[in-house]
């Protein structure tokens, strides 16, 4: 069964992490290139949401979404190619999809594009009461923030997801791999 973990992706059919495996086996794309920052496009549109329009800013929630949907159809064809024809096939490559797909919505969209969002509505609040800079000023200082902001929250937010979907969902993944 495969199950996201941060960056990396365990079989636990193998109990090896691909990580590992990397250096023998093709890169992933979604992990391993520059598309993985494809899944960070809504975090830089939240930080730009006070100088652009609000519709370009869901353009990008639409190309981390995009990105999100990939990854988690590429790990269940991965799952599915990994199973053949043994028993238990269908479950393990819907358990790939699921976990890859819930993982990647929560900490590559859901939670850092609120936390972004908070961020910079919280910077331009602050700074209109403790500055007497031009507006723009203050937005472009806000698009900064935001984006210098990025970094720092990805780590955090990844291993919070880990640990949410470990006392969760997952719980349901392990119980019913101990049924096969």
């Amino acid at each position: 069964m495969f199950t996201q973990r941060g960056n990396e992706v365990k079989d636990e059919s193998k109990g090896m992490d691909t990580a590992e495996e990397k250096t023998s086996k093709a890169v992933d794309i979604y992990r391993d290139t520059w598309v993985r920052f494809l899944g960070y496009a809504n975090e830089v549109g939240e930080a730009f949401r006070a100088l652009v329009p609000v519709s370009l800013v869901w353009a990008t929630y639409a190309v981390s979404t995009g990105y999100v949907t990939a990854d988690a159809v590429d790990k269940g064809k991965k799952a599915a190619v990994a199973h053949g024809d043994n028993p238990g096939k269908t479950t393990r490559v819907a358990v790939a999809v699921v976990d890859t797909f819930v993982w990647q919505a929560l900490a590559s969209v859901i939670v850092p594009g609120f936390t972004i969002n908070r961020v910079c509505a919280a910077s331009l609040y602050m700074l209109s009461r403790t500055t007497k800079w031009p507006l723009p000023v203050r937005k472009w200082t806000t698009t900064a923030i935001g984006l210098t902001t990025i970094p720092f929250i990805i780590t955090p937010i990844d291993r919070s997801v880990d640990f949410l979907l470990d006392s969760s969902l997952r719980k349901l993944y392990d119980d019913e791999a101990k049924h096969k």
